[in-house]
């Protein structure tokens, strides 16, 4: 039985450029308790038991066309507080959103690696 997402992986082909998408945008804090791995990468706790994980490796999608909305594209949502907050760090880094067409107070971007990723107020 499934008891919930432990963590979500994104290649990069960047780290240092993702990095600061995930952390100064994101304004997540890097777990330094993980080993090193046979390539380049950095894990991120979100909540206690839930991380995202970013591998500096070769992405098998490179060139492959993606929707302009995020929502139409595979994507992992992360609820948060105050979406507002979120808006005015994407418009701050000049990254690129579109709101839920749902009515829903959400929104899709993408990181510097064109994966989508979904923000929901809860």
């Amino acid at each position: 039985m499934i008891l919930g997402i432990h963590h979500a992986t994104f290649l990069t082909a960047d780290v240092v450029r993702a990095r600061a998408f995930y952390e100064e945008v994101l304004g997540l804090r890097l777990d330094t308790q993980r080993p090193a791995m046979s390539f380049d990468g950095v894990w991120y706790d979100i909540t206690p038991g839930q991380q995202i994980h970013l591998m500096c490796l070769p992405s098998p999608e490179t060139g492959l066309a993606r929707p302009t909305h995020g929502g139409r594209d595979r994507h992992v949502a992360f609820a948060v507080a105050e979406l507002g907050a979120v808006i005015e760090n994407l418009e701050k880094a000049g990254i690129a959103y579109t709101l839920s067409q749902s009515g829903r107070r959400a929104l899709f971007c993408r990181d510097p690696d064109q994966n989508a990723l979904e923000f929901i107020e809860s």
